[in-house]
């Protein structure tokens, strides 16, 4: 009765063959009233505690695929294969099939694999009359080959990428499934296909044999390697390649992550990366890791592209705990010397908001000139840059001469109260 129940259940919920998405309430309504479940006496032990005129937050229909490589998906005996170009076209519609000419957004695309047979872990120790481990077989989607974006321009867009060397051989349908957004109008669209083809290899590929380009960084692009970081800071990576970058999953092919050698302990981090909107050669991935020890830490990633070359890129931070004291390094202006105006750029190791000042004095101890702002609210940042600028006026507006200044940069929190302070040379110019 409870596999029965949920597959009706479903059928209502998220409203299959309909473009009207019901309350989750009257979603349960229906199903105790369908004739698969009206008869089951067990269906009086299903309640729902909640408000009843709840929606499921689904996006609206409808996304078509309408070409692949040129050919039209209705009739295409195109097959996706390993290391082929995959062109994709598509439109937004309405309900009623017609394109959204005014519809203008950002489109983000899953290629799956063929579907895949999987079996429960059986690791709750469950044990059939004979003593025999139950383990039970299900289908499953399979790996995920490309997960990119795309602009949507009058409710049409199209995309392009690298089928991986790692898809399974056997010839099969493979799914995309498909999700757009808008800003004016403020909308979201998705829809999905199971028409594309997906097999074999192209054995006239063009050679390559060179890995991925990968930048590291901790919190924010500024961050330089060994700089410092909060206890909890987060792994961002951006990643290059001719071909693109591969999330097949093959094995030993996975975007991976090890801190501090720990081989044991691997972040596998295919499902973070995402290529950049209409451009599958470039993409990136954003980690959060939690908890770190103070200390220095180095964290090295391994990224395959679809050819199965690899690269790997380390990146050392350093964590202070926060609630020791406030640090500050790598305190600098860039550029300096400079002629009409200066950045300036700070790494710290703290999660809040802090105030920043900067006052910049003559050498012979005058203050000039102070510089007021914030850290960026919410970012858990470990550097600030561009947004703390100065144009080598006094505070009455005025140019000062050229030669050597004096600046103090000084943080603070105001949560905590703790703050920190460096000094440093600026030459104008």
């Amino acid at each position: 009765m409870g596999t029965n129940f949920n597959k009706t259940l479903s059928q209502y919920l998220f409203s299959y063959g309909s473009d009207q998405i019901i309350s989750i309430g009257e979603a349960l309504r229906r199903t105790k009233n369908d004739p698969v479940i009206s008869g089951q006496p067990q269906r009086r032990l299903v309640f729902y505690i909640g408000d009843p005129a709840l929606k499921l937050p689904i996006a609206n229909p409808d996304i078509r695929v309408t070409k692949i490589n040129d050919e039209d998906i209705n009739a295409t005996t195109q097959v996706l294969k390993a290391l082929d170009n995959a062109k994709i076209e598509g439109i937004v519609t309405d309900a009623q099939g017609t394109v959204l000419n005014n519809y203008n957004g950002v489109l983000t695309a899953t290629i799956y694999d063929k579907n895949i047979q999987r079996s429960t872990l059986g690791n709750d120790g469950t044990r059939d009359a004979a003593g025999n481990l139950i383990l039970l077989d299900f289908e499953t989607l399979g790996e995920v080959i490309f997960r990119g974006q795309a602009s949507v321009t009058n409710g049409q867009f199209e995309f392009e990428f690298i089928v991986p060397r790692d898809i399974t051989v056997t010839e099969g349908n493979g799914k995309i499934s498909m999700y757009s957004k808008s800003e004016t109008p403020l909308s979201s669209n998705r829809g999905y296909n199971y028409d594309i083809r997906i097999g074999g290899v192209n054995l006239n590929a063009p050679e390559d044999n060179t890995g991925p380009n990968i930048s590291l960084y901790m919190n924010d692009e500024n961050f330089v390697s060994g700089g410092i970081t909060n206890e909890n800071p987060t792994l961002l990576a951006n990643l290059y390649d001719e071909n693109g970058i591969n999330t097949a999953s093959g094995i030993g092919h996975d975007i991976t992550a090890i801190l501090d050698g720990d081989e044991t302990n691997v972040y596998k981090l295919n499902p973070y990366y995402i290529a950049a909107v209409d451009d599958y050669q470039r993409g990136s991935l954003s980690y959060p890791l939690r908890d770190l020890s103070p200390g220095l830490h180095t964290l090295t990633l391994k990224a395959w592209d679809v050819y199965n070359n690899s690269s790997t890129q380390d990146i050392q931070f350093m964590v202070f705990d926060e609630n020791v004291s406030l640090k500050l390094t790598n305190v600098l202006n860039y550029p300096n010397p400079f002629v009409n105006y200066t950045e300036f750029w700070f790494n710290h190791n703290s999660s809040d908001v802090l105030d920043v000042s900067i006052q910049i004095f003559t050498v012979s101890g005058k203050l000039i000139k102070t510089i007021n702002g914030q850290t960026n609210i919410g970012s858990n940042t470990s550097a600030v840059s561009r947004d703390l600028t100065w144009d080598g006026t006094d505070d009455f507006g005025s140019k000062i001469g050229k030669g050597v200044y004096v600046y103090k940069l000084k943080v603070r929190s105001s949560s905590t109260g703790r703050q920190a302070e460096k000094i440093e040379k600026l030459v104008i110019l």
